[in-house]
């Protein structure tokens, strides 16, 4: 295979020592799958699709022009309407307030995104070192030694269109089954809800806040993902013989600019819907607003990525109506405490100790008094 590794960027060549020293791309002569390939070589192409900024990210240039494109040609075609305000509610705006409304870009949160933000990107780096470095190729090989110890030698199937397209299926589900379950976690354990506050703690939404995440989110959102994509490219390295890096750098790259781009109206004050049949199926960008509503009857609701398969399961689906009103934020007795960047950090550590002392108490109450009386 051809060296994709940019020979240029001081920061990779570190990387690429790191992982040596650390035995993670020792050479190996037996069947390789693309994660374990790319640990050796740190693929330029899927590095890109992962940093934030890059050509696939959200906050990319070229992403943002086209989400303006079409932020336009809906302000175009609704006649200046379905654009939301900072308090949540649809209105009539001219054309720079819907583009660019004041009162959500200028907003406290918005800067708070910022700084989240640049935080997420300095952290991005360690966790595709951690997961993408250490985990994906371990799991990726214990699946493909486990298939050939159970089924022998690979079938050495030819990865032609249409098998290219179910393993971009198989990886496209994967990923959304594990971000649902993730993000059920999230919001249904105490602890997880503790962490994820943060992210909903934004009054407003803005591309910037698809990444507003508490640090210590990283691993968890990292890890899901490293195991389950990794079982499914050990699956497919094993059905094709191998042969499939540029297959998955391809897969990947695809799947991060949609994502990237659903996400951007995702977290926008411009609600993008599909036609109600399809959400049925399919988790549209507007369905998403409702999702950071701090209504009850919006809680916990749309908790997925892509489908709207799990949450039709598990009864957490919830297509608004048209334009409903979806006010942001926390409930009004906890966003107070998240207004600063300092009370997004600081409050997720703050409500986890109260958690843990609260479960210690709890159990120091429950033991049996084994002590003897006199």
């Amino acid at each position: 295979m051809t060296q994709i590794i940019s020979p240029e960027s001081p920061f990779k060549e570190e990387v690429a020592e790191l992982l040596a020293s650390s035995g993670v791309t020792a050479g190996s002569a037996e069947l390789l799958g693309p994660f374990t390939d790319l640990t050796h070589q740190i693929a330029e192409t899927l590095w890109d699709a992962l940093l934030p900024g890059s050509p696939g990210a959200s906050l990319s240039w070229e992403l943002l022009t086209l989400t303006l494109i079409i932020t336009l040609v809906f302000f175009v075609v609704r006649k200046g309407r379905g654009a939301k305000g900072a308090d949540g509610y649809e209105r009539p705006a001219g054309f720079w307030q819907y583009l660019f409304p004041r009162d959500i870009y200028g907003h406290r949160s918005a800067r708070t995104d910022l700084w989240l933000y640049l935080l997420d990107r300095g952290m991005m780096p360690v966790w595709f070192v951690l997961f993408l470095g250490g985990v994906a190729p371990a799991v990726e090989q214990s699946t493909i030694s486990t298939l050939t110890y159970v089924f022998g030698s690979s079938p050495a199937l030819q990865p032609d269109l249409a098998w290219r397209l179910i393993y971009g299926l198989v990886t496209l589900l994967i990923a959304d089954m594990i971000f649902y379950w993730t993000h059920y976690m999230m919001h249904k354990t105490s602890i997880g809800w503790a962490i994820h506050k943060v992210h909903h703690s934004a009054e407003v939404l803005t591309p910037l806040t698809r990444p507003r995440e508490h640090f210590i989110a990283g691993p968890i959102w990292a890890l899901g993902p490293a195991i389950g994509l990794s079982v499914a490219a050990g699956l497919f390295t094993w059905v094709f013989a191998g042969n499939i890096t540029q297959i998955t750098v391809w897969n990947v790259g695809i799947f991060a600019m949609l994502y990237a781009l659903n996400g951007n109206f995702r977290h926008h004050h411009v609600s993008f819907r599909y036609p109600r049949w399809l959400e049925l199926w399919l988790q549209s960008p507007g369905m998403h607003h409702t999702h950071h509503s701090y209504l009850e009857k919006h809680w916990d609701t749309n908790l997925g990525l892509v489908t709207s398969i799990w949450d039709r399961l598990m009864g957490t689906l919830y297509i608004p109506a048209e334009n409903e009103a979806t006010p942001w934020g926390l409930t009004p007795d906890q966003q107070p405490h998240y207004a600063t960047l300092r009370g997004n950090l600081l409050m997720p550590f703050k409500e986890i100790s109260t958690i843990l002392r609260a479960r210690r108490s709890q159990q120091k109450s429950q033991r049996p008094n084994t002590r003897s009386r006199s």
